[in-house]
């Protein structure tokens, strides 16, 4: 029973739970859906609360530039390159068998500095949010200094009395335990069972404590609460619930928002933004999205795309039990090839914030994934992995003709299409290693050839 209700009465009132259990690659666009100027007063956050998380990366920035040169150029600004794609979008034209009107274009997040994917944004901020309140705290910084100071022996010394615990299914891991080991502090990730081997081990050349374990994401996040509820000292980076982390992955709006102005892309009712976010958790989704309703209004419309094995946002949001259902629940396994985004429980806090702001939900195949990885690098020569090329399908999906109400609903017509902007959240994968990369691109070119 689930919420007083048996699975075979949630499929009679729910009917798309079967096709989630049933593994069918799925979508759903929401019709309670308001406008955003109605809708964001459900997040409980500010643009002042995103504009305070902006100020504070660019204190940071200085520190950010002396100890991780590959910022050097940015001068300490984590940011991802912004790209066209034309030749990929002719590709799904084909594979997809229909025309996508409107310009495709992807976020290169699986570029970003210091740990390659979008964690980098949330995980990273938390991190210095954490440090920064320290300091300030005990004298050690004012916030007129310039935050370079950072980088001496001294501070090092002061942070490493500190903790930071977190759980992770890698990529979150990565971020926190780099950035949070530069800084000097004691970092423990807790891995679930689908973690890939080579974050665990680049994690360790960092000095950071990996902690390993045979259950999935939720075990390993509990875990890592635990051990900061026995220590005063210890901070635990919650990617269940964490307002930080939500603001860190905010912050890319405006700098999208940048971006495509420089690249001469008008984004109005007339000219929209559709972005699609591959979904674990949905911390970084909910984030990034959060932050593109403050930036565009109802000119942008975000949608989730999770694999069809760990739906967990889909199935909270879709039931309205949010965080008080997961996949299992319901005897979907949440074991995928798309391990950031293997979770079975939904983000509560993400899932009530962003109900009425969220376009849309869609689940992908593990060998769609494998197969979209392979024509990005054949139609763009980008690899990205399995998880990052959720997002990919996204603009199929919104204008297949099963879709025909939402678009009627949201007053998309053809000719609006025809003046439409697509983009591919791309969320990680130019730090995986070679050898797995070239694994991944013979599975996808043959499920191609197939």
């Amino acid at each position: 029973m689930i919420a007083g209700k048996s699975i075979h009465d949630w499929q009679q009132t729910h009917p798309l739970i079967a096709d989630l259990i049933a593994l069918k690659e799925t979508a759903w666009f929401n019709p309670a859906v308001l406008p955003a100027e109605h809708a964001l007063a459900d997040v409980g956050l500010t643009e002042q609360d995103k504009d305070a998380a902006s100020a504070r990366l660019d204190r940071f920035a200085p520190y950010i530039a002396r100890v991780f040169p590959e910022t050097e150029k940015t001068k300490g600004c984590i940011e991802s390159p912004l790209k066209s794609i034309p030749k990929l979008q002719i590709l799904l034209e084909s594979r997809y068998g229909f025309e996508l009107p409107g310009s495709l274009w992807v976020k290169l997040d699986s570029h970003l500095p210091i740990s390659g994917s979008i964690k980098a944004r949330g995980g990273i901020y938390e991190v210095l949010k954490h440090a920064e309140d320290l300091a300030i705290a005990n004298k050690i910084l004012d916030l007129e200094d310039d935050y370079a100071k950072l980088d001496n022996n001294e501070a090092r010394a002061f942070f490493s009395n500190y903790r930071i615990a977190v759980g992770s299914t890698g990529n979150l891991g990565l971020s926190i335990g780099i950035v949070g080991a530069t800084l000097g502090f004691e970092v423990t990730v807790h891995m679930s069972s689908d973690a890939r081997q080579w974050k665990k081990d680049r994690l360790r050349e960092h000095g950071v404590i990996v902690v390993e374990h045979a259950s999935d994401y939720s075990a390993a996040v509990e875990e890592g609460r635990r051990q900061a509820m026995q220590d005063s000292k210890c901070h635990f980076i919650d990617d269940e619930n964490s307002k930080n982390l939500f603001l860190g992955y905010a912050v890319a709006a405006d700098r999208l928002k940048q971006q495509l102005a420089s690249a001469g892309v008008l984004v109005d009712r007339d000219h929209p933004l559709f972005v699609y976010l591959p979904c674990g958790v949905g911390g970084g989704p909910g984030g990034v999205a959060f932050g593109l309703k403050l930036a565009f209004g109802d000119s942008v419309h975000c949608v989730f795309a999770e694999p069809t094995h760990s739906p967990c946002m889909f199935l909270g949001v879709y039931s309205g039990l949010h965080d008080a259902i997961s996949v299992q629940d319901v005897g979907i396994d949440n074991v995928t090839a798309a391990d950031g985004l293997a979770v079975g429980r939904p983000s509560g806090f993400v899932g009530k914030a962003m109900q009425r702001l969220v376009d849309g939900y869609y689940t992908v195949s593990d060998d769609e994934l494998y197969a979209l990885l392979a024509l990005f690098d054949r139609a763009e020569g980008l690899r990205l992995e399995p998880s990052a090329l959720a997002g990919a399908p996204g603009i199929a999906r919104i204008l297949s003709r099963d879709q025909d109400a939402y678009r009627t609903r949201m007053q998309l017509t053809p000719s609006v299409l025809q003046s439409a902007t697509h983009l591919v959240w791309a969320t990680g994968g130019s730090m995986v290693p070679e050898t797995e990369m070239n694994a991944y691109l013979s599975r996808g070119k043959a499920i191609l050839a197939a």
